[in-house]
Formats: structure tokens, sequence, C-alpha cells
């Protein structure tokens, strides 16, 4: 034993209390330390006024990012007590914010069901914070208390009156000490709120963005419940029924369980099931899901069988997948004591859940199918058809099983393979065009990366069944080379590669090519997003060369702001005023005019005046919004509108770009075949010197609605979305 080992003893041994422990492992208790966990501290905060809700106390919650970057959650609940605790002796309020396990939900005496049973919510959000002040409307005073990092820096006090008003207001800075996430986004929160929304028929949550030039609000309010949230995820969808909505309670073991469920069939062939226990998004499901999940596979059997919509033998070979083919359901339980897979809470545990639920859906399912028997045979149809498909499909799976990992007896002839076997060290790529494939099969790492040719464009899985899937050379080349089966036969464990790369072409054809694939990923293998082993490759879009000099420029952008450091070496910028701008000044007005370029270049293609759409006071939209935010940056800058559309600034912008070219000789790519071996492995595959992006599901029901719009049936929903959105286009290959 060596000598440190041998001091090894009881002084050694850290106990680590309270909000020590948080901040010296946050991820036990958020999740983790980046953009999730950042997120994550919101939703403990606004589940407590969610909580105050589920109670009967609280109508309306407003949630605002601050100017500062702060965020602050108010309600009109009870309000934390702020009296005396009777064995802390300290305010209540200190103990709720300063003691884990510490709050009003283990009794449930004062909240029948809440998500945060944990108690380490707002005080693990306290421990993580820079800052938190915390407002309390109770008694007819407003009290205020405030902290740093878990611990009082200003003790309770009153601060006004407030009458009959009631509430709680929290104002937090998280810790970036601590996250390596430096700012909340609308795009997480508003999500997330809405969906809260929908949960709680009746509140309205009130969000508004104030951080930044960007400005955003939204108000949220459905009287209409999980009805509503499942008529949005199928907002473009053609629906086969009407949604269908029932509810109930049943007395288990702990006390009172109350389910709620909407569902509604599509002609999509995807399904989506969204889940929730106690306004938690159990994104594993658990019990409530498998409850429901066994009682419509037995109801519509049944109901089929004895009405005679189905034969003994089509009874027999119906499978629960057959049922869920283009169904959306909501199911949303409200339990007084839950049991999550930790404090991120992603599956429900409780046992008796799944026969409560159960017993419930059975019961009120078989009635509506009794009451609407036209719906319930075309729920009976659709059922039938996904079932012949998935028979059909069967031989087409077969050819694409696996003989062996190791074998490779049954692998595509066009799949180069890796000579490697470890999955965690081995790398396909899935690759545009036989001329593509062919550089990269030469340049390739050939102990560790496998090339996949992949000719013209995949089937668009999410307008095709599974068997017409399945005949498709290219899917099933796809199934083959990957390793993991298919269906029924589906094991993650078997993937051959755990990087498997889609490198396209950066142009528009390149671009449709990747979103047929991620679209592929999503609806027939998800695990593979879930366990990160989806990538996009960045290949440059121009190579620059100066002197003996090659570099690789991956966007537009970045060239422009490549020529324009180099044309500001003999450069001087003067402002109005005549005064020479610093270099970093320069280079920040030049950016600007660059943007300003780009906006008024992408107005113009369109038919559109420049100067007319942005003088046109209500002027809304894309291009006049970006145009009326890049003029106030200007005008900061000590310039005017006028110097831009008299030509001033153009010629400035023009000159110092112009001046930058010289000596450059630059070429840009139009396809990944027109690179060398040599050239393709340096800038796009070699590990050392390649930009990836990562492939990640952040939110289940808006990639669902994303996939949906641009890539099913229904073309109005499309087309609207392409015109609402064409002039933030940043990247087009015309």
């Amino acid at each position: 034993m060596s000598e440190q080992s041998g001091n090894y003893n009881a002084e050694n041994i850290q106990v680590l209390e309270g909000m020590e422990a948080v901040r010296k492992r946050p991820a036990m208790y958020i999740g983790d330390t980046g953009e999730r966990g950042y997120h994550h501290l919101v939703y403990e905060v606004v589940d407590n006024s969610i909580d105050e809700a589920l109670a009967g106390y609280c109508s309306m919650i407003d949630v605002t990012i601050n100017p500062d970057g702060s965020l602050t959650v108010q309600d009109n609940g009870r309000g934390i007590p702020v009296d005396l605790h009777p064995t802390q002796k300290r305010p209540a309020i200190e103990v709720v914010l300063t003691v884990l396990h510490a709050g009003g939900k283990f009794d449930g005496s004062n909240y029948k069901v809440s998500g945060g049973l944990h108690g380490v919510g707002v005080s693990c959000v306290n421990a993580l914070s820079e800052w938190m002040n915390v407002e309390v409307k109770r008694n007819g005073k407003v009290h205020r208390m405030e902290f740093s990092r878990g611990h009082v820096t200003k003790k309770l006090e009153v601060v006004g009156e407030c009458g009959d008003e009631t509430g709680t207001k929290v104002t937090f800075f998280p810790d970036h000490t601590i996250f390596s996430c430096r700012a909340f986004k609308w795009e997480i929160l508003v999500n997330r709120l809405r969906e809260l929304a929908f949960l709680n028929k009746g509140v309205t949550i009130h969000f508004r963005d104030d951080e930044g030039e960007a400005h955003h609000e939204e108000t949220f309010h459905y009287e209409g419940g999980i009805d509503e949230f499942v008529g949005y995820l199928n907002l473009n969808k053609k629906p086969l029924s009407p949604v269908i909505h029932f509810e109930g309670s049943k007395e288990g073991t702990t006390g009172m369980v109350q389910a709620e469920v909407s569902l509604q069939y599509t002609d999509s062939y995807s399904t989506l099931e969204q889940t929730y226990c106690n306004n938690i998004h159990t994104i594993e499901g658990g019990t409530h899901l498998s409850g429901f999940r066994r009682a419509l596979t037995a109801t519509i059997k049944k109901y089929g069988l004895d009405n005679k919509l189905l034969k003994e033998k089509e009874f027999d070979s119906l499978t629960g997948d057959d049922m869920r083919e283009g169904l959306t359901v909501v199911v949303s339980v409200k339990v007084p004591q839950p049991q999550f897979e930790g404090q991120t809470k992603t599956k429900l545990g409780n046992g008796e859940v799944d026969g409560i639920v159960g017993s419930i859906v059975s019961d009120r399912l078989m009635t509506f199918f009794e009451e609407n028997p036209s719906v319930a045979k075309i729920v009976i149809e659709k059922t039938l058809l996904a079932a012949r498909a998935r028979e059909a499909a069967r031989a087409a799976r077969e050819s694409t099983r696996r003989k062996g990992v190791m074998d490779g007896l049954s692998l595509p002839g066009k799949l180069r393979d890796c000579s490697e076997r470890d999955p965690a060290k081995t790398e396909l790529f899935l690759v545009e065009g036989d001329s593509a494939g062919g550089s990269a099969q030469t340049g390739r790492d050939r102990a560790t990366q496998a090339i996949l040719p992949l000719r013209g464009k995949v089937l668009n899985v999410e307008k095709a069944r599974i068997d017409r899937m399945l005949a498709n050379a290219e899917i099933r080349t796809l199934i083959t080379a990957i390793g993991c089966g298919f269906g029924e036969e589906w094991d993650v464990s078997k993937a051959r590669y755990h990087k498997i790369v889609i490198m396209t072409d950066a142009d528009v054809d390149g671009a449709h090519i990747r979103t047929l694939l991620l679209t592929f990923f999503y609806r027939k293998m998800p695990e593979l997003i879930d366990r990160g082993y989806i990538y996009l490759a960045q290949p440059p879009l121009y190579k620059v060369e100066r002197k003996k000099r090659t570099e690789y420029v991956l966007t537009d952008g970045e060239l422009t702001e490549r020529l324009l450091t180099l044309g500001l070496d003999d450069f001087e910028v003067k402002n109005a005023a005549g005064d020479t701008l610093a270099r970093d000044n320069a280079a920040e007005l030049l950016k600007l005019l660059a943007e300003i370029e780009a906006t008024s270049k992408m107005l113009e293609e369109r038919g559109f005046d420049p100067k007319a759409v942005f003088e046109d006071a209500a002027a809304q939209g894309g291009g006049a919004s970006m145009l009326k935010k890049q003029f106030s940056s200007l005008s900061a800058m000590g310039f005017t509108p006028g110097d831009w559309f008299g030509g001033k600034l153009k010629k400035l912008l023009d000159d110092v770009r112009s001046h930058g070219r010289q000596g450059l000789s630059i070429y840009r790519f139009k396809g990944l075949g027109e690179m060398d071996a040599d050239e393709l492995f340096d800038t796009t595959m070699n590990p050392a010197k390649r930009h990836m992006l990562q492939v990640k599901l952040e939110d289940a029901v808006e990639a669902d609605r994303i996939f949906t719009l641009l890539m099913g049936d229904e073309v109005e929903p499309r087309r609207k979305f392409i015109e609402d959105n064409a002039l933030n286009v940043r990247n087009l290959d015309i």
C-alpha cells in the first residue's frame, strides 16, 4: 500500500450537507449543467406554481426573461408561508428555500398531488443561482427575502401592503460558474409552458422575453385542456376520427388516482404518445402508458369481434402496433404519491396505475365505440390495413436480418466496411452519390470508417407504410448496414456503428436527402437519436488559397467575415463625425452592413423594394422586422439608413470586400464529388479537423410537428410555412 493511500482515515471523509451537496453534484438534482439543466431550473419554480393550480388556488402564472438574463416566475397562489417554522425557529420561507426535502408536499394535506414530491426543487434552484429574490403577498403584506448561492443575504422583511392579494414572485440568476449554458432560450421554454397550459385547463400562463432586442410575448389558456392539445399535435395531419376524450378516478393504495385521456386517429403511419404524471412529462412512459396500451388493444379487438368487424384469424394476429398506427394520444394522470426514476422524472413506476388507467380506458372507450359505431369501424379498418402491411413486410424484413455482426455475410455489397469491430470506435458515413462515395472510400481511415453510398433520394417514410418502405432497396440497404434489425427484431444494442454520419452536398438536393434520412431515423429508429449516434457532416463550401496557404470555409457568412477582416488591413473607417473607428468597431460595422446587404438582396429577389419596406411603418414579417432591427443597430453606431440607401456605406462594404479578395483564389464546391479523396478526408472526415453536428431530440412534440409539416401529405400548411419563413433563409443555393 502506498504512503498516500495509507493516510486514508476519518478526516479524509468529506460530509457535504444541504446547499453544498447540490453545488458539488448539481447533475444529481437537475440532470446536467448544460442547456437541459439550465432550463430545468425554470421548470422547478414553475412547477410550484402549477402545484398551487392543482390544489385550486392559482389561476395565473407570469414567466419573464428579464433584460439582465435573470428570470421571474410570479403566480397568484396562496404565497409561501412566512410565519416561524415550529421546529426550525425561522421563517418557513427560509426553510423552504434553504433546506433540502423541506416543503408542504409530504403529508398530502396541502397538496393532494404534486410533481415536486422530492422537496428539493426550489431549494436546488436557490443553491445553483448567483442570486435569488423572493417576494410573497400574504396576510395583507408584501414580504421580501434575498439569497445568494443558497444562503440568506437579506433577511425576511415587509416591503409593502397588498390588501387581499396573495401570491409568490421568484426571480433568480443562474450561477454561471456552474452552468456552461449562458442564457434562457425562448423556443425551449415556450414549448414547456404551452404544454402546462394544455394540461391544466383554465390556467393562464403568460410568457414574455425582455432580453436582447428580440422581444417575444405569448399567452396560453386552453379551456379544452388536453383535447386542444391533441388538436394542436395533429394540426398538420388529416384526422380520421374526432378527438375522443374520457376521464375517471379510482382509489389506489395511496389515495385517489385520476386519469384523463384524449386520442385521435389520423391518416399518418406514425404514432405519437405523450404521457404525463402530475404535469411531469414522463418521456420514457411508465405504468400509465402500459395500462393505456393494453386497454386500447383489448377493447378494439373485443369490439371488432363482437360486432363481426374482425374474423377469428384477424383477431389472433392483430398486434398493439397495428392498433396504434396513426394514433395521437395524451395520457395525463394525477397520482398522490408517484414513484419516478430520479429527480428528473422520466418514467412512472407505480404498479397500481397500470390497472387503474386500463380499467378507465376499457370502460369509457367501449362505451364510446358502442355510441359511435361509424368511428369504431374506421379505427378497425385502419388497424386491419396496418396489419396487412405488416404481414406483407415480413418477407422484406427477412432480407434485412443480419447473420452475425462479425462475419458480415449479409452486409450489402456496396457497403465498404471497416476492419474494427468495436462499435464504439467505428463510424458509418452515408454519402450522397457514387462519385462522392468513391472519394470517401479512397480517403477514409479503413480501420474505423465505413462508407455507404446512397443513390438518389431515399423514400419519404412519412408517406409510406412499412411494406412499401421495406420494399425500397436503399432503405433495406441502410437497415442491413446499421445492423439493429427492424420492427419486431429491433435491438439497438446490435448497432454496428456508434457514429452514423449523414454526409450530403451543401445544396438544396443535399438538404432534401439529409431531411429524408433524418425523417427515417426519427420515425423508424428513434433510439439511435436518443443514444446520440446520428451526426451531420459539415463539408466546406469554399476553398480559399492565398500564396501557398489553403484554408476551407464552411459558409457564405464565414467567407464574408474573412474577406472583410483581410480588407480592413489597409483601410480607415470614419464615422459621421469624422472620427476614425477602432479596428474592432470597424469590423462590427462591416459585419452589420453585410447583414443589411443580405436582407436587402432577399427582399429584392422576391420583388420588394428594401427602402420602401423599411419606410413602411406598418410593414411586418421577416424582412421588414430584420431591416428595422439592423438599421436600429446602425443608428446606434452613428450612421443613418440614408447612408446605406444613398450608396455611401454600400460602397464602403464593396471596397473593403474587394480589397480583401486581392491575392486570393476562391473556389466554391458544388458537391462532395468535386473534392479529391485526400481533400474530402482532411476537411470533412478527419476526426482531428472536421466539424460535425450531433442530432439531438430536445422536444418530441415540436419535432413531430415539423416532420409532419415538412414531409407529410398536407400541402397547404407546408406552403404557408415556406411563405412565412422565406425571408428568414440565410443559406439558399440558387
